[in-house]
């Protein structure tokens, strides 16, 4: 039987899909404007810049993302064009290359955050009171502990 939304459930879920959809093109806007970058490069410098090295391997780097492996390769591609990444030859295994930051990279990621924290906190954080940001990580935690691999079969 079919557990249908209520009310309540239909309008929270539908607001939630709007505000992430609207919240995801501002940043990408701002993003743009400011400093040139997409969200997507946003996204695969800060995941970069996270690791002591600064590189990861492109399956490493499509799971952190949860990205489809040919939309990275795509858009890395991209990247390497612009000089924000390169790739490197891993010469220990011979399982494929790693993806690195270059300086270009690094120098492009130190520009735009500044602007997008500050964005993020203009847009999300600033709205929300000190209960609803506790309300918000419970929610968030909640959700992603569902989406874990093996956590929720069917």
């Amino acid at each position: 039987m079919t557990r249908w939304l209520d009310d309540r459930e239909q309008r929270a879920w539908r607001d939630y899909l709007a505000m992430q959809s609207r919240l995801g093109a501002e940043l990408h806007r701002r993003l743009q404007a400011d400093a040139g970058l997409s969200l997507a490069d946003f996204d695969v410098l800060v995941a970069l810049t996270d690791r002591p090295d600064e590189r990861a391997r492109v399956l490493e780097l499509a799971g952190a993302l949860q990205w489809e492996k040919s939309r990275l390769s795509h858009h890395l591609a991209r990247m390497r064009r612009r000089g924000l990444i390169t790739r490197e030859e891993c010469d220990d295994d011979g399982r494929g290359a790693f993806v690195a930051l270059t300086s270009e990279g690094r120098t492009a990621i130190e520009r735009a955050a500044p602007d997008h924290v500050e964005s993020v906190r203009e847009l999300l954080f600033d709205a929300l009171s000190d209960e609803d940001v506790d309300a918000l990580a419970r929610i968030t935690g909640a959700v992603l502990s569902r989406l874990a691999p093996g956590a929720v079969s069917r």
